[in-house]
């Protein structure tokens, strides 16, 4: 059977984006066609300047929307990553196989050292290699398929060249992943700033919708939400962008293509209060769901306390044999303690 790995990383609270670019294909299709792995990617948070705290709570309610978004735990794997040592156990030895060349052609990494320089904060090593990180993630549990967004194919890629140098040199250990991208809406953009992605760490986040958000600032983000000089109302991902990222965002709420749409509203409002009705509705069992697991947090436990123990199970063989392969002693075995004997008087 396949196995498919992916994961959400908990630096904000999950969005529209994440729902139909990710989680949204992982409830509907992926846990049913596939051995599946959804994991809370919590160490990749660390990255970055961060309030532990805050860290602790995301990571949670990361964990809680998913299963509010449809995961099913009798149906895949769902944990936190810092519950399953073999990822950062993996994580060194791959770096023992990649290059500094390779860890700083990371767009990614360009992009974020860059804003923390701007910031004039200092930019932590893990920014660099967290890419291998996330080769680990993928990699000790065998995965054939990481359903991603246009953003992180450039991490599989990372992965599948680690995984294939690591095999060639030390013997075959690894799969040897592939990037799989939904069809519609892949990659949402920001109502505010319709040429970048719609994430989850925005300073203002009045272009951002979130799982949580009640309906009506649902409504008002989107009604306030740029559009394009002109007032056709056509397709266009380059020329007219803040129209086109409506169309998208209705089109996968309505399971639709944005091309379809393209030329059917009159004006602007018309298609911004169909997006936000569209939007609101596919939201409503989320937040709902959501509530109701809140309330029930022994049950939100057990979920990724039983995860992890499967994810490990999982991952352990592939993480000790990687470890025999590049050279390291394995360590010997316990000896058992001995058993006392009662000797009759």
């Amino acid at each position: 059977m396949t196995r498919i790995f992916s994961g959400v990383k908990p630096t904000g609270h999950l969005t529209l984006g994440n729902y139909l670019g990710a989680i949204r294909q992982w409830a509907d299709v992926d846990q049913y066609r596939a051995d599946a792995l959804f994991c809370v990617v919590d160490l990749h948070a660390l990255t970055v300047d961060h309030d532990p705290g805050r860290v602790q709570r995301l990571s949670r309610q990361a964990a809680t929307l998913l299963l509010a978004s449809g995961l099913d735990p009798e149906r895949c794997t769902v944990f936190v990553q810092s519950h399953v040592e073999e990822h950062a156990r993996l994580s060194y030895l791959l770096e023992c196989v990649a290059t500094d060349g390779e860890m700083r052609r990371m767009i990614q990494y360009k992009e974020k050292s860059a804003v923390e320089r701007a910031r004039g904060g200092s930019v932590r090593l893990s920014l660099l290699t967290y890419p291998v990180l996330m080769a680990a993630d993928i990699l000790a549990y065998g995965a054939d398929e990481v359903p991603v967004g246009d953003d992180q194919t450039q991490h599989v890629e990372l992965t599948r060249d680690l995984a294939v140098r690591f095999n060639q040199r030390y013997g075959h250990a690894f799969a040897v992943p592939r990037a799989t991208r939904p069809e519609v809406a892949a990659r949402v953009m920001d109502l505010q700033e319709p040429t970048s992605k719609m994430g989850k760490s925005h300073e203002s986040g009045t272009g951002i919708v979130y799982l949580l958000d009640e309906p009506d600032v649902v409504r008002k983000k989107i009604m306030r939400a740029v559009t394009d000089s002109g007032d056709e109302v056509v397709y266009h991902r380059e020329a007219r962008p803040g129209v086109s990222n409506l169309l998208e965002i209705l089109a996968a709420c309505e399971g639709g293509n944005p091309n379809g749409l393209s030329g059917v509203y009159e004006s602007y409002g018309a298609l911004k209060k169909d997006t936000a009705d569209a939007v609101v509705e596919l939201l409503r069992p989320v937040r709902e769901r959501h509530k109701e697991l809140v309330a029930d947090s022994a049950y939100v436990e057990e979920v990724l306390r039983a995860g992890a123990e499967r994810a490990r199970g999982m991952a352990k063989p592939t993480v000790d044999a990687a470890y025999r392969a590049i050279g390291l002693l394995p360590p010997a075995p316990a000896v058992p303690e001995p058993v006392p004997v009662n000797v009759a008087r």
